[in-house]
């Protein structure tokens, strides 16, 4: 096992990684932007390296953090999700230096970052995709000759893609003409890349993801899915394991399904594979995601099995202590992610001062967080604040958990996308546990809360205005 782990990410997503390295008994070190200084995991980590002035550059400098792993004697680099996760070019420097990438190998994070290559792969694999071009689109008029092919709607994406970004849905030859360009400059700026391609709009699905863990010795399970179709414009909100949609015969197949993919690129260590499920049930490929995902906490808590400790000893050579048969679901699981965003204002994000948080507890609760009372949310990153997981023995319980759960949870100085999730799980069609992508499209009233009390956002403000006159 490792003696010294770096790992190459911030917040929250740092914070869980610690805490595994913890367990494991092996130190961490953790790299911070001077923006980050007071950042929460800068404290937990054994041992924190600043490694530059620029709050987002700083997270992407390869060298300068390979530097910092050679000379602060780390053996291994786990990269987290977001910004460098997915960059083969880091995982290739991570070997060259001597150093364990903890993740999929760069090929596989090169073939499967990229949507054409891995739709290429999947069609060889027997695995079903969604109709679509077969590489990257090479001017509006291909474009404009698929889609009358395919027939309308149809959907732009970014080639080298993820997380939602890059992607616009067009119901006609007018918006495709429109979106084709901007999509392309949304690519460039997101990804480096203006390619895109295109698939067949599958209207109203819901959005089923495959945990897959595998090993170098050719062992692949899945455990199991998460049902994403909570989303805003792409963006995942709210998350559940498992789903209430998939049937026991339908699950069986799709994670028959996953592992096939995943075997047939390769594929080694943590990665999820993503599908569209229609309302018949008919479902497709979309994509795989070669990191550990935000939401793998609610599978964590359907299967007892710590996904970041499993990813450190893969990288580390051991084999899987489970197979499929050992693998079973208990319960359900829900995940909120807390962003400090306001949810009336098209959830614009709000950073600034906390001035209060308290979070909840009790059983079946887990709170994965990076903010305290005094904390200053910087505007340069993602506007996560925490996640909140709530488990329970079945569907009815883990509502009502969530509901006491974001019902004690309390964060001030920032608006925050509690009160909307509060209504969220109130919802009637939140209850009945199956929804699909147009599930807030469907239900703009969930909007219809009260925010903040004004006396409470005045109070919040003068201790903000106090606070920055001390130079506190």
């Amino acid at each position: 096992m490792f003696k010294r782990i770096l790992i190459a990410n911030r917040g929250e997503c740092a914070i869980r990684i610690i805490r595994s390295c913890r367990e494991l008994g092996i130190e961490s070190v953790a790299i911070f932007s001077k923006a980050d200084a007071h950042a929460m995991h800068v404290k937990k980590a054994d041992r924190s390296v600043m490694i530059g002035p620029d709050p987002v550059k700083s997270y992407l400098n390869i060298h300068r953090i390979v530097n910092v792993a050679l000379e602060s004697g780390c053996d291994a680099v786990h990269p987290g999700y977001g910004f460098l996760s997915e960059n083969a070019e880091f995982a290739e420097e991570i070997g060259k230096a001597g150093l364990t990438y903890i993740g999929p190998s760069p090929d596989a994070i090169r073939n499967m970052g990229s949507k054409t290559q891995a739709r290429e792969a999947m069609i060889a694999a027997d695995v079903p995709v969604i109709p679509g071009s077969e590489g990257a689109l090479g001017s509006i008029e291909e474009a404009l000759e698929l889609a009358h092919g395919m027939g309308y709607p149809v959907m732009l994406k970014a080639a080298a893609g993820g997380g939602g970004r890059g992607i616009r849905r067009c119901d006609n030859d007018a918006q495709l003409k429109e979106n084709y360009s901007i999509t392309q400059r949304e690519a460039m700026a997101a990804f480096g890349s203006d390619e895109l391609f295109m698939e067949k709009c599958i209207i109203e699905p819901h959005h089923i993801e495959f945990q897959i863990l595998a090993d170098a010795h050719g062992n692949v399970v899945h455990l199991f899915e998460r049902d994403c179709s909570i989303q805003r414009r792409n963006q995942k909100l709210v998350e559940i394991a498992p789903s209430n949609f998939l049937t026991e015969k339908l699950r069986a197949e799709m994670g028959e399904v996953a592992v096939r993919a995943a075997k047939a690129v390769g594929y080694v260590n943590a990665g999820t594979v993503e599908f569209l499920v229609d309302k018949d049930r008919n479902f497709w490929f979309m994509e795989m995601n070669t990191r550990l995902q935000v939401e793998h906490t609610i599978t964590e808590a359907i299967t007892g099995v710590d996904i970041v400790s499993q990813q450190i000893a893969i990288a580390a050579g051991k084999p899987l202590p489970f197979k499929q048969e050992d693998l079973r679901i208990n319960g359900f699981a829900i995940e909120f992610r807390v962003n400090a965003e306001d949810p009336k204002n098209d959830f614009l994000p709000t950073p600034g001062r906390i001035t209060r948080y308290h979070s909840p507890g009790g059983f079946g609760v887990r709170v994965d967080g990076c903010v305290y009372p005094g904390y200053v949310l910087p505007p340069f990153y993602d506007s996560m604040c925490a996640k909140l997981t709530v488990s329970g023995f079945d569907w009815p319980t883990t509502v009502m958990r969530a509901q006491r759960a974001l019902g004690e949870y309390d964060i001030r100085g920032v608006r925050t996308t509690l009160p909307f999730y509060r209504q969220i799980a109130a919802c009637d069609t939140f209850l009945s546990g199956e929804f699909h992508t147009g599930f807030l499209e469907q239900h703009p009233e969930l909007l219809d809360y009260k925010p903040f009390d004004a006396r409470e956002d005045i109070a919040a403000a003068v201790a903000v205005a106090i606070a920055a006159h001390a130079g506190l």
